[in-house]
């Protein structure tokens, strides 16, 4: 199976925001992603537009070629954004307006209806979802009963465990990863995955279908370049 590769382009976006104007042009670096031979353009807008605007997201949606991801807190604000954009995907994630990055996957037992009243609204107008899950077996029953059609898997853990053991960070993804498998749920996956940990995280999750990864991925083309840096990402996402 083939993982697809999404780039996530909010830290594109926060260099540009440091100086005002329009260096680095957000749309041309998504474009050039693209043409670099990514499969998706992941992004993440919050209320106080530190990084992606929404102006950035109505440029995006009329221009990109692959897949367009949109990830945030299902806030009125989102919704209407979503329904306007139409994605492909809506990635929705736990996170509150003043957190500095996303920081746990649902608690799909507890917000289980406020999950099935937004998932049910985002369906019915054709974008495929996705709920940010942790690595815990425990939730997926609840995850799928959701509607969502994938779970994204939280990879934090995974990335702070993988120096010290990378068995023992990958178990709870693989029994996460599987419990969703039987029960039909598509597996994406992101955070702080890297060139250093993603091959192996592939290798164990063998119905992953996409990764969407932001910071590691730019910091590495500060040195590699971006097309470089695609390039090395895809070949340990796709390389037997």
């Amino acid at each position: 199976m083939k993982t697809k590769l999404s780039v996530n382009i909010n830290k594109i976006a926060t260099l540009r925001n440091a100086r005002g104007g329009n260096t680095p042009d957000v749309l041309k670096a998504a474009l050039d992603i693209e043409r670099f031979g990514a499969e998706g353009i992941t992004v993440h807008p919050r209320p106080d537009e530190r990084h992606i605007r929404r102006s950035d997201v109505y440029a995006l949606k009329g221009a990109i070629q692959t897949e367009f991801n949109i990830e945030g807190y299902p806030s009125k604000d989102f919704i209407d954004l979503v329904l306007d954009v139409m994605p492909a995907q809506v990635t929705l994630v736990p996170d509150p307006p003043h957190v500095i990055t996303s920081n746990a996957g649902w608690n799909t037992k507890e917000h289980l209806s406020f999950l099935q009243e937004v998932i049910g609204r985002l369906k019915e107008n054709g974008m495929r979802t996705s709920v940010f899950l942790d690595p815990n077996p425990e939730m997926v029953e609840s995850a799928q009963k959701t509607g969502t059609d994938r779970i994204e898997l939280y990879t934090e853990a995974y990335a702070f465990g993988f120096e010290l053991n990378r068995e023992r960070a990958v178990k709870p993804y693989a029994e996460t990863a599987e419990a969703a498998s039987i029960l039909g749920l598509g597996i994406n996956a992101g955070h702080d995955l890297s060139l250093k940990n993603l091959r192996f995280f592939r290798e164990n999750i063998p119905a992953l279908l996409e990764v969407s990864i932001g910071h590691a991925l730019i910091s590495d083309a500060l040195y590699f370049g971006l097309d470089n840096t695609i390039k090395l990402y895809l070949r340990e996402l796709h390389s037997k």
